[in-house]
């Protein structure tokens, strides 16, 4: 018996060591979807309640603190072709925040104590009770100070949090490529991109001074493609929202088709028109194609939705990043966009949108 007793003994502390890493346990598999995020903070009610109008046109009522926080985190996503927020939120006092939630994958936690803080803190952390995991905490002195502040940072957290699960999604790509797309990627335009091993190669064609690459996951009922295309870099204005759409229009028509004979692609502007932002890149080499371009180097990231012209009623919506490329002096854009009917879209569009964030040049 008392043999027996020792080995039980040995087996848990073996497992015990196998789990140690650097020094630390293993963590424990985080818990929860993509895009759900929880919150744990009391929920109270603001001195003076407001009424905002989202850009979806649907009215929202701010009578909390939490309202205050669901307002920006689960905010709709912009350029959808149906109502789709950010994050899906849960929301929980901080005296039921037990071991069974922590495991959680993003987690908020505020917390607004008189007697314990004189200034409003935040702290985040990576994989703190699980893995993979984003945790930002909030230290406030008062409702008021809470207040003040998410109304200055909310945007940069949630912007944070959305960023953490494109890393995630990044990670999971790099251990099965399409090496053939990127091998012409390097060929072709001098770029690497993390395609993914289940994107079929479309198509590969150079025309002109233009140069295209199509990947499409068609898998299941949802349709996800991959475009990258690239051309001189000869004006100033590229990185102009109206030039950006007038040559994706004419290269989307010319590479992009349908069954229906003369049907194209292009891009929807009535109902809602394309939108643009514009990003500071910080893995150019200081090689100048345009001075004062590149003293504050940025891409561009456009959000809209597409649709089929000539032809089938198709459409859905799409994201772009358009960057320069200095050394050989081009314009690359990379573009995911969806075709899911009747289907929610927004986590399907930023696991392919994760890919373009992947897009870096040889050097």
């Amino acid at each position: 018996m008392q043999s027996k007793v020792n080995y039980v003994i040995f087996i848990c502390v073996a497992a015990f060591i196998t789990s140690c890493k650097s020094g630390e346990l293993t963590k424990v598999s985080a818990t929860g979807s993509v895009y759900e995020c929880l919150v744990v903070m009391n929920n109270h009610p603001l001195s003076t309640p407001e009424h905002i109008i989202s850009p979806s046109a649907y009215t929202e009522d701010i009578n909390t603190t939490y309202d205050l926080v669901k307002a920006t985190l689960s905010a709709d996503m912009p350029a959808m072709p149906q109502v789709e927020t950010y994050f899906l939120l849960s929301q929980v006092s901080p005296h039921r925040f037990d071991d069974f939630l922590k495991p959680t994958r993003n987690i908020l936690i505020v917390d607004i104590d008189e007697h314990r803080y004189t200034q409003v803190k935040q702290k985040r952390s990576r994989d703190y009770w699980s893995h993979p995991q984003a945790l930002c905490r909030i230290q406030a002195p008062s409702d008021s100070a809470f207040i003040t502040y998410w109304r200055e940072h909310g945007t940069a957290i949630r912007t944070w949090f959305v960023n953490e699960e494109i890393d995630r999604q990044v990670a999971f790509y790099r251990a099965s490529t399409n090496k053939t797309a990127r091998l012409i990627l390097k060929q072709r335009i001098g770029a690497d991109m993390l395609i993914p091993e289940d994107y079929m190669l479309l198509r590969d064609t150079v025309i002109g001074d233009t140069t295209f690459l199509w990947c499409c996951n068609n898998k299941g009922s949802m349709r996800r493609d991959v475009v990258v295309y690239s051309y001189p870099y000869t004006d100033t204005k590229t990185f102009n929202l109206e030039f950006l759409n007038a040559k994706r229009d004419a290269i989307m028509r010319q590479m992009v088709t349908a069954t229906v004979n003369g049907s194209y692609m292009g891009t929807e502007y009535n109902i809602m028109p394309p939108k643009m932002r514009l990003l500071t890149i910080h893995d150019v080499p200081k090689v100048a194609v345009d001075s004062a371009l590149m003293a504050t180097f940025w891409g561009a990231e456009i959000r809209g939705l597409w649709k089929m012209y000539n032809g089938e009623a198709m459409g859905g919506p799409y994201v772009s990043l358009t960057r320069i490329d200095p050394l050989r002096a081009r314009v690359v854009t990379a573009e995911a966009f969806i075709f899911a009917p009747g289907q929610k879209k927004r986590t399907a569009l930023r696991q392919a949108e994760s890919i373009l964030y992947t897009l870096n040049f040889n050097k």
